[in-house]
């Protein structure tokens, strides 16, 4: 599978002219670091960013976080991310989607602090959820079915929601249905782009998330 990540490196040897001795080639060696580079930029700017609760309040911040994507959108063009390396349980490290924000900005209410916030997905199975967790042992999720529908872009529609604690849950009415592209992926990464315009910036987690 192709992914966004691939390095290259170019060899360039050149022929001197002979002088009194016998000619001499000479090579030197060019690695394309512009994946890494892009990569490691957008990491970068987003690693104060609180998942995305300071660029709110941000505009030039977020502005370049922008440009950043783009930079590793046009590295990922072509790539297909919506094989069997997205199935994984990813974790937030940053989102412009302003409902994930507010829960987590307001998670108090629960007395505690938002954990970790993540979006589990098993394209053979044609499932995801979206979970926030409440540690230690408070979880809100969303379930939802998913179709590819192309080498880059997944549908999807919400099918139930749940706020749970450590002895009591409580459904909740899904609603909603759309699309998300992931315009880069590698084995650490996903950087995905919705049908509102929100942007997702995502790390494989350490760990498979269950319910």
């Amino acid at each position: 599978m192709a992914t966004a990540t691939a390095t290259a490196t170019a060899t360039a040897c050149f022929l001197s002219p002979p002088a009194t001795r016998a000619p001499k080639f000479t090579c030197s060696s060019t690695l394309a670091t512009q994946p890494d580079s892009a990569k490691k930029r957008l990491l970068s700017l987003i690693a104060d960013q609180d998942r995305g609760l300071r660029t709110q309040r941000d505009p030039a911040a977020l502005s370049s976080i922008v440009a950043a994507i783009d930079a590793v959108a046009a590295l990922g063009r072509g790539a297909v991310t919506t094989g069997p390396s997205l199935s994984a349980t990813w974790r937030l490290l940053w989102t412009t989607e302003k409902e994930q924000l507010y829960i987590i900005e307001n998670a108090r209410w629960f007395g505690t602090a938002a954990g970790d916030v993540l979006q589990v997905i098993d394209v053979e199975k044609k499932a995801l959820n979206n979970v926030i967790t409440f540690p230690p042992d408070g979880v809100f999720f969303v379930r939802s079915g998913i179709e590819i529908a192309s080498p880059q872009r997944v549908n999807f529609r919400f099918t139930s929601a749940v706020l749970r604690g450590r002895s009591w849950e409580i459904p909740l009415p899904p609603f909603g249905q759309g699309w998300f592209e992931n315009v880069y992926l590698d084995d650490e990464i996903r950087v995905a782009k919705d049908i509102r315009g929100d942007y997702l910036i995502v790390e494989r987690a350490p760990y498979d998330w269950k319910e």
